[in-house]
């Protein structure tokens, strides 16, 4: 409900406070903090369907060199990411929780391919009711700008960013 109140010949309208979390999680609103890698983005009732998603053609030096394209161009990835893939973008700053960091390994233990595929076709805003929106949008189609091809690609230059080379 909506109060209004006058004050000096302006109009104020009072709105109640957006219901908060009852404790921010670790890394939420501070600098360098990403989100724990080992709970997924992927709501549950979904997320089976998510990991049994496999990578349609083989992880090959040309399609890594693609993905590394598209992730430092049009698909946007950089800007939020980091041209290094470690979650430190220009775009970074403005996010409550620090972009994922690719670089680390412990990432590609924990998230497989089509959960990042997901993510990717869905973005991250909160679906699970365990990660707080993130502002990981869609990228993928049709809720995004890139092909689901383009979007296997680049994730799998990103995974690729996490192995110890």
């Amino acid at each position: 409900m909506l109060h209004k109140t006058y004050m000096m010949g302006m109009l104020f309208l009072l709105v109640p406070a957006l219901p908060a979390l009852a404790v921010n999680p670790a890394g939420y609103g501070s600098a360098g903090g990403e989100f724990n890698i080992k709970i997924s983005r992927v709501p549950a009732k979904e997320r089976r369907a998510a990991k049994a998603l496999k990578v349609p053609f083989e992880t090959t030096p040309e399609i890594l060199a693609e993905g590394k394209e598209i992730f430092l161009g049009r698909g946007g990835c950089i800007s939020c990411h980091g041209a290094e893939g470690k979650g430190d973008g220009a775009g970074a700053k403005n996010l409550p929780i620090q972009p994922r960091n690719f670089t680390n390994p412990k990432f590609n233990k924990y998230r497989t391919p089509g959960e990042m595929m997901w993510v990717l076709k869905n973005g991250s805003m909160g679906q699970t009711g365990r990660v707080p929106g993130t502002g990981m949008l869609p990228v993928v189609q049709p809720n995004g700008f890139i092909s689901e091809t383009d979007g296997w690609k680049v994730l799998l230059y990103e995974r690729s960013l996490g192995e110890k080379k």
